[in-house]
């Protein structure tokens, strides 16, 4: 049997700000949207760019603010120019960590964290 990741859900609480950090940090396209007013909520599907994988941005109009859980870490995207993505990320809004290497060695790393609390972990590309 052959299985695919094919989806990750954020619930998110800021729908605009959300997509402008996905769109304009990461380059990912608004694959579909899909409202739903008389339940209350609203579904965005992001595609990220040389990936399947979907991340779904489920808006509910009358949440309380989420907790990210303790058990939940990040989410992983590559880049192939690590500085500059780091510099974009240092001159925007968005919580931005320093640039780091495993066990202090070249970097090859850094996190950036979403208007919602969700971690980013954006690595340089093999």
């Amino acid at each position: 049997m052959n299985q695919e990741l094919v989806e990750i859900c954020l619930r998110i609480r800021d729908i605009d700000a959300t997509l402008d950090f996905y769109t304009n940090l990461f380059n990912f396209e608004v694959a579909s949207r899909r409202e739903f007013p008389e339940n209350k909520f609203d579904l965005v599907y992001l595609n990220s760019p040389g990936s399947s994988v979907q991340i779904e941005l489920t808006y509910n109009y009358d949440a309380e603010p989420y907790d990210v859980g303790n058990g939940f870490s990040h989410l992983g995207v590559t880049v192939s120019d690590l500085e500059k993505m780091h510099e974009i990320c240092t001159a925007s809004t968005y919580e931005t960590g320093e640039l780091r290497g495993l066990s202090g060695g070249t970097p090859t790393y850094f996190f950036v964290t979403d208007p919602d609390g969700y971690r980013i972990e954006v690595k340089r590309a093999k």
